[in-house]
This record gives structure tokens, C-alpha cells and sequence, in this order.
């Protein structure tokens, strides 16, 4: 796949250099220097130069050039994403990755150069599991203290090297066993003048924290309808998989919310989703199971997106009036979609006044209706509320003076954009159905779920 990789500085000097292929010599790297870093900085470089049959992917961080050189038609994306994983491995290593960094640890970026890629194809680049066997004299010497634990490693080495859970290892024990899981939405909105949805979509994604002893075998199940390919049948085959699977489910704790189960809820379509590497693929594909060993820690369980049926936790219904040249009448009425017994927190309305603006009277009504106040720097009224019950109605009223200008221009009228965060809530509908934990040791384990919604870009026009 990859016939080298060079680390440069600003300058153009090369700083580490590894050839893995005989088709390109060491002068390849002058070529790069050249054409890209030499080349007059308002030239807009796009991070693929392809200079006859040789192709340059390049990343720039802090100081640094990251160069991979190919002759063969390599997935762009795949070498990427190797230069981002190395550009973390080092970050991972020395704390920072800059020019000063690469030359005091050139020896260790070698070697773990020799163990990321095996004639030009990406291995194992796992932080963790480069850690256990790729070591400096530092790690060597806190390591030595411990002989006995020295003996059993090369065996755990090549296990989780060669093995298909190198994001894991089989020695993790717990005292209690937990599993945590946010599903974390961003609702996008742009609602016309008239009222009109023109975007109403939910970026979504489910982070979970694990806590388990060993090796556990994990299924996940939610109340989805995937239509990825479109395909009616899938999509029945789908939803009923989902449904099947919710009959025999465990009950989940609700983190904020008590402990008890959760109800089935509707389908709902996910346009697309990702996976974390540690998901089986090839049994999602068959019967839609989200089966997985999880990696220690946090990570990205899922990432998705939903278009349809989207549940807009906001209602704004806004009145702007212009009063000929010298005065703008303000009336926004705000109301809650979501349960009463829900809340949002951290709420920020900001609503846009016009660059001449100079004094404004601003009322806000309701229980606990929050504080507005005119920004001049900003160009805007920022209304923040601190808790927003579900089910309920605030109104903001406000008149603006307007100074006179020599050049009157029309004011473009940006929208009113909204901020805040829901908890317990989710615009997709999308719920967890079960979580079940299987290890050959049959601890018991606990799980808790929490939903949180959050503004993307929820904008309204005026």
C-alpha cells in the first residue's frame, strides 16, 4: 500500500524517513519538498499531489509535515485515516507531537514506524497494545520492577497482536461490573419566516463507558427501522428483528430517571449509521444485532442520522415589526414540545437587532422566564433561561431605537438561533430496548442509560 513515510519540519527538512518498498528511492523526498512545501504559500494545495506515477498524502500539525508516498491506487481515506492514528500514537507517546518532540524520540518513532506497517500495510496501531511491547528506556526501566509480570507478557503480546480484539485486553478485572451508555443528540433546524420546516434533522451518537471484567460479549438492541439501502424489505426485516429481540430484554437503570424499563416506543428510520471497529459487521448485516466485545473505557459505540419524524424539542413563533426608520418591535413566544416532566438547562436565545441599534426596552414574561439583556458587540438580544420546563410557554417582548444613518441599507434579518440541552430526551424517538452482558464467568452487571438532547444549528428566521 504505502512505498514510505516522512516526517518534515516547516522548512522542508526531512526528520524521519522510512522507505518499506524498493519502487521509490530516498530522493522521492526532495520531490515532495519541492513541489508542495516549497511552493508559494497562496497556491490553495490540495492534500493528494500526484507528480507522474507517485502519489503524496500529506497532513500538516503545529510545525510538522506528514507525508505517505504510494505508486499503487491506495484508498485515500485508509491512508488518512493511518496519518491521523499516527499523528495520535505520537501525541500518545511524548505528550506533544512537534518538531523538538520527533528529534528527541527519533529512535522510539522508528520503531514504532517497523511495527504500525509491515511492507507498506497497516498492522495493529493500537495505543494500548503498542505500549505493551513497543518501549522506551523509561518504560523499560518501570517495567523491570516488575519480573514476574515480564514473564507472562511476550504470551499476552502475541495474543493481542495477532488476535481480532486488539482494541482490548483479556486481563481486566473489575470489583463492580457497570456499563454506561448517552445517547447524545444534535437537533439541526431552519425554519422559514412563514413557519416552513426547509432542514429539520438529528445527528446522534451513543457513547458508552465500560466497566467489565474480562472478556464480555455485549448485544445492544434499539427500537430502530434502518433504511440504509431503501429496501422495503429490509427495512420490515429490520423492524422486526428489533421487535423480537425486545421481548426477552433486560430492564436498564435510568441515570437521573429511577430504575425501571424502558417502553418499546415507535420504529424509527436511522439514514445512515458507523460503527465502532470493535462492532460485528457481518451479524449486523444478517439480523440487524449489534453484537461487540467493548473496549475498556469511553468510546464511540455508534454514530447516526436520522431525517424523518424528527421531534423539534422547540416551538418559536417570532413577530418582528419594523416602525419606519428609527424603531423595531420585537414579540417571540417560546414553547416546550417535550414532557412537563422533562426540563431543558443552559438555554440561550439569541435574537439579531440591526448594526444601528442603540437602546433597547426588553420584558420577558412567564415562570421562570430567565434574564435578557442587549448586546451591542454582538449585534443581538441574548435571552438565557436556566430551566425551561416541558409543556410550558415564555414570551420575550422588546422595541429597539434605531439611530439614523447617512447611507440607509436594508437590514438583513439574520435568524433567531437557539442554544440548550434537554436530558431524558431524544428528537429522533430513538430508545435503547436491552443491553445484555455475557462472560464465561456469569458476574452479574449493572447498565445505565441516559438521553441528552442538544442544539446543533437550530435556527429560525425572522
Amino acid at each position: 500500500m504505502l512505498s514510505a513515510v516522512f516526517i518534515y519540519n516547516q522548512k522542508g527538512e526531512v526528520l524521519i524517513s522510512r522507505l518499506y518498498r524498493h519502487d521509490v528511492k530516498r530522493s522521492v523526498a526532495d520531490v515532495f519538498r519541492v513541489h508542495v512545501i516549497s511552493s508559494p504559500t497562496s497556491v490553495v494545495r490540495s492534500p493528494v499531489t500526484t507528480l507522474g506515477s507517485t502519489s503524496f498524502y500529506h497532513i500538516r500539525y503545529d510545525n510538522l509535515w506528514l507525508c505517505a508516498v504510494t505508486k499503487n491506487n491506495a484508498s485515500a481515506a485508509m491512508v488518512f485515516e493511518f496519518l491521523y492514528r499516527l499523528l495520535g500514537l505520537g501525541v500518545s507517546y511524548f505528550g506533544r507531537f512537534d518538531e523538538e518532540s520527533v528529534k528527541n524520540n527519533f529512535v522510539l518513532i522508528y520503531e514504532l514506524l517497523d511495527e504500525v506497517l509491515d511492507f507498506g500495510y497497516p498492522q495493529n496501531i493500537e495505543v494500548d497494545t503498542l505500549k505493551l511491547y513497543v518501549t522506551t528506556e523509561s518504560v523499560r526501566s518501570t517495567r523491570a520492577l516488575q519480573s514476574d509480570a515480564l514473564a507472562t507478557i511476550p504470551q499476552s503480546i502475541t495474543m493481542q497482536a495477532t488476535g481480532t480484539t486488539t482494541w482490548r485486553r483479556n486481563d481486566i478485572v473489575y470489583k463492580k461490573n457497570e456499563a454506561f451508555v448517552d445517547v447524545i443528540e444534535s437537533v439541526n433546524l431552519i425554519m422559514s419566516a412563514k413557519g416552513t420546516v426547509l432542514r429539520a434533522d438529528v445527528q446522534g451518537q451513543i457513547v458508552m463507558r465500560s466497566f467489565l471484567s474480562g472478556m464480555p460479549e455485549c448485544k445492544f438492541g434499539l427500537n430502530d427501522k434502518l433504511v440504509l439501502d431503501r429496501d422495503p424489505a429490509s427495512g420490515a426485516a429490520a423492524s422486526g428483528s428489533a421487535s423480537g429481540s425486545a421481548s426477552g430484554s433486560t430492564q436498564l437503570g435510568r441515570r437521573q430517571g429511577g430504575m425501571g424499563g424502558f417502553g418499546d416506543g415507535e420504529s424509527v428510520e436511522i439514514a445512515d449509521c458507523q460503527f465502532h471497529q470493535c462492532v460485528r459487521l457481518g451479524r449486523f448485516d444478517t439480523d440487524r444485532t449489534i453484537s461487540f466485545i467493548p473496549p475498556d473505557g469511553e468510546f464511540e459505540l455508534m454514530r447516526y442520522r436520522t431525517t424523518e419524524n424528527v421531534n423539534l424539542p422547540f416551538k418559536v413563533l417570532p413577530v418582528v415589526r419594523e416602525m419606519g426608520k428609527t424603531r423595531i418591535e420585537y414579540e417571540v413566544l417560546i414553547k416546550s414540545n417535550f414532557s412537563a416532566k422533562l426540563s431543558a438547562t443552559n438555554m440561550a436565545v439569541t435574537i439579531p437587532t440591526p448594526p444601528n441599534a442603540t437602546k433597547c426596552r426588553i420584558k420577558v414574561t412567564g415562570a421562570g422566564a430567565g434574564k435578557a439583556k442587549y448586546h451591542p458587540e454582538e449585534n443581538a438580544i441574548v435571552w438565557r433561561i436556566s430551566r425551561f420546563q416541558g409543556l410550558q410557554e415564555l414570551a420575550l417582548t422588546a422595541v429597539v431605537d434605531l439611530a439614523p444613518m447617512t447611507k440607509p441599507t436594508p437590514w438583513s434579518r439574520p435568524p433567531i438561533a437557539l442554544d440548550f440541552q434537554v436530558l431524558m430526551f431524544t428528537a429522533s424517538g430513538l430508545l435503547v430496548r436491552f443491553l445484555k452482558v455475557f462472560e464465561k464467568s456469569n458476574y452479574q452487571s449493572v447498565k445505565w442509560v441516559r438521553y441528552m438532547t442538544k442544539a446543533g444549528s437550530y435556527e429560525i428566521r425572522i
